[in-house]
C-alpha cells in the first residue's frame, strides 16, 4: 500500500510541472505568432511603400514624357520659323541683285545719253548747249531728253550695248561685282538662258564660279 501510495504521489507531483511545460510551450507559441504577424505587417508596410513610390514615379515619367513632347512640339515649330526666315532672307538678297543690276543699267543708260550729248554737242558745234543729266523714266516713256536728241540717239539710249560674239562652249569666270544679268548682257544672252546652260536654280552667282556662255 505505501508503494502505491507513493507513486500516485509522484504522479500528483508531476502534474504542476507538465501544466507550466504546456503553459511555456503555449507562451513560446503564442510569442512566436507575435513575432511572425509582426514581420508579415513589416514586410506588407514594405510592399505598400514600394508601390506607392513605384506609382510616384511612373507618374513622373508620364509628366516628363508630355514635357518632352511639347519640347519636340516647339522645336518643329521653331525649325519651321527658321526656314520660313531662311526663305526670306534669300527673297530678299534676289530682290537686291534684281535692284543692282536695275541701278547698273539706269547708271549704263545715263552715260550712254550724256555721251550721246556731248557727240552731238562736238558734231553741232554748238557750245551753248550743255549736257543734261539723263533720266531714265523720261527715256523710256517718251524718249525726250529736252528736245535735243533725234531718233537714232533715242534708239541708242533704250537699246542694250552690243553684245559680243562669242563661240559655242566659252566659259566666263565670274568676278567681283558681276551679276548674272551684267554678264548675259555684256555677251548677249538672256538670263534665262544663262540659268537653263548653267542648271542655276535662281540668279545668284558667286566670284570665281564658271559659267558657260556660247550659245548651243
Amino acid at each position: 500500500m505505501r508503494k502505491g501510495e507513493q507513486q500516485v504521489c509522484e504522479r500528483a507531483r508531476r502534474i504542476p510541472l507538465l501544466v507550466l511545460g504546456i503553459l511555456l510551450c503555449s507562451g513560446l507559441l503564442v510569442s512566436g505568432c507575435v513575432v511572425l504577424e509582426e514581420k508579415y505587417n513589416a514586410e506588407k508596410a514594405r510592399s505598400l511603400n514600394f508601390q506607392r513610390l513605384l506609382a510616384q514615379e511612373e507618374k513622373r515619367t508620364a509628366e516628363l514624357d508630355s514635357e518632352i513632347r511639347h519640347t519636340k512640339a516647339e522645336l518643329a515649330e521653331f525649325e519651321a520659323r527658321n526656314r520660313e526666315l531662311s526663305a526670306q532672307v534669300q527673297m530678299t538678297r534676289e530682290q537686291m541683285g534684281r535692284l543692282q543690276e536695275e541701278a547698273e543699267a539706269i547708271r549704263e543708260a545715263t552715260l550712254l545719253e550724256r555721251k550721246a550729248l556731248e557727240d552731238m554737242q562736238r558734231k553741232g558745234g554748238s557750245p551753248s548747249i550743255k549736257p543734261k543729266k539723263a533720266e531714265l523714266p523720261k527715256v523710256a516713256s517718251g524718249g525726250r531728253s529736252g528736245g535735243h536728241l533725234s531718233d537714232k540717239g533715242v534708239a541708242a539710249l533704250t537699246e542694250p550695248p552690243s553684245a559680243l560674239k562669242v563661240p559655242e562652249g566659252t566659259i566666263h569666270v565670274v568676278k567681283p561685282g558681276e551679276t548674272l544679268f551684267s554678264i548675259g548682257r555684256r555677251y548677249g544672252v538672256e538670263v534665262d538662258k544663262l540659268k537653263k546652260l548653267n542648271k542655276l536654280p535662281d540668279d545668284i552667282v558667286e566670284i570665281g564660279q564658271k559659267l558657260l556662255v556660247g550659245a548651243e
